[in-house]
């Protein structure tokens, strides 16, 4: 398969320091295109929330160079899956032990994905999102907020309180913040004619999926300006509608 993208972000309209990080990696092996998008989103409300997201990203991508052996090779989701939690767990660690060191709380979402031949593999932590876009605009990943917690079956210990902008978005796990980390992970069919939007909180809040849609469906993106004029509009829009956070995009498309 043929997977085209393009990355952008934005400090947005209020914020000094642009707090998210994010990574587009497209690789040629033996056994075609290979595709890694993460989107880390800094929690604004703790201290260096973008020293946090770019140490999940510079993980990402040496795992990435590091491990071209495994994605070449015959590779299982109970690999990746274990490979991922586990540099994630290491991530955690390593963040919680700077902010023991020097005195501040720091944490980031993550939303990682991997496209490999005809399926994705997701790693997710937060509330950025990873969407599927067809005839419709499809939340893939569920928000790690207390409010989502509540609606669902999940019954959590513990509340972190930390919010990005908006008092329903209170997270219940996030990097860097707590040591029981409980990453989600998830596998799917990719198909032709698809496109995937991975983003920060702040890319979606005052937009609506049928404007991501309009926008970001792979007919609208052939190529990769195509990605980049589109995500940049809905940026702009977002910043002309007074949304308040880092706005940050990553969109993927499937082609033959």
């Amino acid at each position: 398969m043929m997977f085209l993208g393009n990355a952008v972000t934005n400090a947005g309209n209020v914020k000094e320091v642009n707090q998210d990080s994010l990574t587009l990696k497209i690789a040629k092996t033996r056994h075609g295109l290979v595709c890694l998008a993460v989107v880390c989103d800094g929690l604004g409300g703790l201290d260096c929330g973008e020293l946090a997201s770019s140490t999940v990203i510079r993980a990402f991508e040496k795992w990435f160079i590091n491990n071209m052996f495994l994605i070449e090779g015959v590779q299982t989701e109970d690999v990746i899956e274990r490979a991922w939690k586990e540099l994630l767990f290491f991530v955690n660690k390593k963040i919680i032990d700077y902010g023991k060191e020097k005195n501040i709380r720091l944490g980031t979402t993550v939303t990682a994905v991997l496209f490999i031949q005809n399926k994705y593999y997701a790693v997710h932590v937060g509330d950025s999102r990873l969407y599927r876009i067809k005839q419709t605009v499809q939340q893939l990943t569920r928000d790690h907020t207390v409010i989502e917690q509540e609606n669902g079956t999940d019954a959590k210990t513990e509340v972190l309180g930390l919010s990005s902008q908006y008092s329903s978005n209170v997270l219940w796990q996030c990097v860097g913040v707590t040591e029981d980390l409980k990453p989600d992970f998830l596998v799917g069919e990719i198909e032709v004619g698809v496109s995937y939007l991975i983003c920060s909180d702040g890319f979606r809040h005052v937009i609506t999926n049928k404007e991501i849609w309009e926008r970001c469906n792979a007919q609208n993106n052939a190529t990769d300006t195509d990605i980049k004029d589109n995500l940049e509009y809905l940026i702009a829009l977002n910043m002309e509608r007074g949304e308040r956070d880092n706005i940050s995009a990553i969109l993927v498309t499937v082609d033959e």
